[in-house]
């Protein structure tokens, strides 16, 4: 699925593809994880995280959008399939500098309101999270509907093209999320703090997965 949503990008936006390095292939807790990354034109920085493991019974991807030059959220989306159930996570991220009307993302939410919420728990982050997220769980047989829906939503977000207000305080935002994970923590940060301390963890999470640090 993360290839789709990166053709939905790469459609709008030039990638140019950044070397990841050491951090291109990891291992933890008994899952392998391959990671790439992208300059977009004009738009800021990608990143998508693949990870398979216990004998290919879970599967978990991840892709990213820190839009730089767009007056656009910081955006998250995160796919978990795991014992015949399929887990479907987007999370926007409160990174803007100007307005940004998501209008059209809660309209392509509200056609999928059959398909049942998923309770995302509390976290250090809920005051920038915004309400155009989604979190969706079901059985293996919906994900194809699943699919739609992150579709969609995506469409519904690269549609929005308006300059970035202030590109300085956009990239303090978004530092501020990136900081607080690695300070506060969450499921799969504290998976890899533990497994690779915390320096590469920064430096994976700095530098590849949201490219803060460019």
């Amino acid at each position: 699925m993360t290839d789709t949503l990166l053709n939905l990008i790469r459609e709008k936006y030039p990638l140019t593809e950044i070397d990841a390095g050491e951090m291109s292939t990891l291992k933890a807790n008994g899952m392998t994880f391959i990671v790439k990354a992208y300059r977009a034109e004009r738009l800021g920085h990608i990143s998508v995280m693949r990870a398979k493991g216990f004998l290919g019974l879970m599967k978990m991807d991840t892709l990213i959008i820190h839009p730089k030059q767009v007056e656009l959220p910081l955006y998250s989306y995160d796919r978990i399939y795991a014992m015949g159930n399929d887990t479907l996570i987007v999370e926007l991220y409160d990174t803007l500098s100007g307005a940004c009307d998501l209008g059209a993302l809660d309209d392509v939410k509200n056609q999928y309101t059959d398909l049942a919420e998923r309770d995302p728990g509390t976290h250090w982050y809920d005051s920038i999270k915004l309400p155009s997220s989604i979190s969706k769980k079901g059985k293996k047989a919906q994900t194809g509907r699943f699919d739609q829906l992150a579709i969609q939503h995506l469409l519904a977000y690269l549609d929005i093209r308006n300059p970035a207000v202030s590109v300085e305080e956009k990239e303090r935002k978004a530092a501020y999320y990136v900081d607080g994970l690695l300070t506060n923590g969450g499921p799969s940060t504290d998976v890899l703090k533990k497994s690779f301390g915390v320096e590469k963890t920064t430096r994976l999470f700095k530098n590849i997965l949201f490219g803060t640090a460019e």
